[in-house]
């Protein structure tokens, strides 16, 4: 089967097509056709689709919606023009699978969108109001482009983590707000950890019952996540993605009573100061140059700026206390798993977060990780008790996987 998995953005749409099946997937036999971006739909848009050899095509359209940028898309890629055999028209695409942020307590696994499912999604618009908007169009969009009759299938970030436990997910406010309200933890990174937990446990020759590990995906957006026999136990992210490590543009953790000071000395409502700690805190906010690691990086090695590096500092301190609490309520784990595109690619930041666990056996050999850059990699020393990884992340393939599943019936991978 053809899988088209699309990550639907307020200006951009994200899309991979993926050749997978069960027999694929029991194989690790899954193919990766092309993947690509549009970006600035609703002008000028300009579109990108890389293939399988790695070659790259970029063109520019006037599109003035989602719709019109899938149909677009699907359109360039069947005319040939790219030399994919495997797409020649519009029915060579046979399902879809959408990433959607945020489920709610409804969704506990993927599902395939009716029109029910499609209004659940909306009703958690108000949990995610700056992702699952976008998810809708995606889903949309599909719809008009591919007909009815072409099975879509949601697959949800905060699904992994509901099998959270009361004490992780609820929040020490009146109980009555969580029953009226639904206030709680739900975390996000879900299909991330997902992928990570799963491929550690074939690295591994694991069961899913002898997987314990903390995991950190580290990219513009960072969370982290204590996975305890092969389950989510705790994660950083809460009821919204705002809370728990510093991030390119979020704050992270917070005082709550902040929100209220800050309104109140700028003159600023609510709204506003949530749009403040969203979209202009985080690695920003503190450096005050920007959200990108890489430049920070290279501004501290040339320019050994100050506030660049008390960026990072923070950064690598919040991981490492997330890591130290972690460790505590799981009772302990048996390796830190790095993903995302700074846990993937940064040796550096790996390392700073690292320092100081000699306590819990954690010990990192230095040419094994400076070596390990975006590819699988044990980073630990052979006799660490605590053993570090770096696995890179493979959202889409676990979204493609999953769109098989639900349209085949077959039960998710335990």
């Amino acid at each position: 089967m053809n899988i088209l998995v699309l990550n639907s953005g307020s200006s951009s749409l994200k899309f991979q097509i993926i050749a997978t099946d069960m027999e694929r997937i029991r194989g690790n036999a899954d193919e990766r056709l092309l993947r690509g971006e549009v970006q600035k739909i609703g002008g000028e848009a300009s579109v990108t689709v890389q293939k399988s050899d790695g070659l790259k095509e970029k063109v520019t359209a006037s599109l003035k919606d989602v719709p019109a940028a899938l149909d677009f898309v699907i359109r360039w890629i069947a005319s040939n023009n790219l030399g994919l055999k495997q797409i020649s028209s519009v029915a060579d695409i046979h399902a879809v699978g959408h990433r959607v942020v945020h489920g709610g307590e409804h969704f506990t696994e993927s599902a395939i969108i009716t029109n029910e499912v499609l209004k659940e999604i909306e009703r958690c618009v108000e949990l995610a109001p700056l992702h699952n908007p976008n998810s809708i169009k995606g889903i949309l969009a599909a719809r008009e482009v591919f007909g009815p009759k072409t099975p879509q299938v949601a697959v949800f970030d905060t699904a992994f983590h509901h099998a959270l436990p009361e004490q992780s997910y609820l929040y020490a406010i009146p109980y009555d707000l969580y029953l009226r309200y639904r206030i709680r933890r739900y975390g996000f990174h879900g299909t991330s950890y997902r992928y990570v937990a799963h491929r550690y446990r074939l690295l591994r020759n694991l069961t899913r019952p002898q997987t314990n590990i903390v995991a950190l995906h580290l990219g513009n957006g960072c969370s982290a996540a204590a996975i305890r026999g092969g389950y989510s136990f705790d994660t950083s992210m809460g009821m919204t993605p705002l809370e728990g490590l510093v991030m390119g543009t979020r704050s992270g953790d917070v005082d709550p009573a902040i929100l209220s000071f800050i309104a109140a000395k700028e003159g600023l409502s609510l709204d506003e100061v949530e749009t403040l700690l969203n979209n202009q805190s985080g690695l920003l906010g503190i450096s005050g140059l920007t959200n990108d690691m890489r430049v920070l990086q290279g501004e501290l090695t040339e320019h050994d700026n100050p506030r660049a590096r008390l960026a990072i500092e923070i950064f690598c301190h919040r991981a490492r206390k997330y890591i130290g609490a972690f460790l505590a309520v799981m009772g302990g784990a048996d390796a830190i798993v790095f993903t995302g595109g700074i846990g993937e690619n940064s040796s550096a930041i790996r390392a700073r977060i690292c320092e100081g666990f000699e306590w819990a056996g954690l010990s990192l050999d230095d040419d094994k990780n400076k070596n390990a850059v975006g590819h699988e990699a044990v980073i630990s020393r052979e006799d660490s008790r605590l053993a570090a990884y770096v696995i890179p992340t493979d959202e889409e393939l676990l979204i493609a996987r999953d769109t098989v599943r639900c349209i085949l019936g077959e039960p998710h991978p335990t």
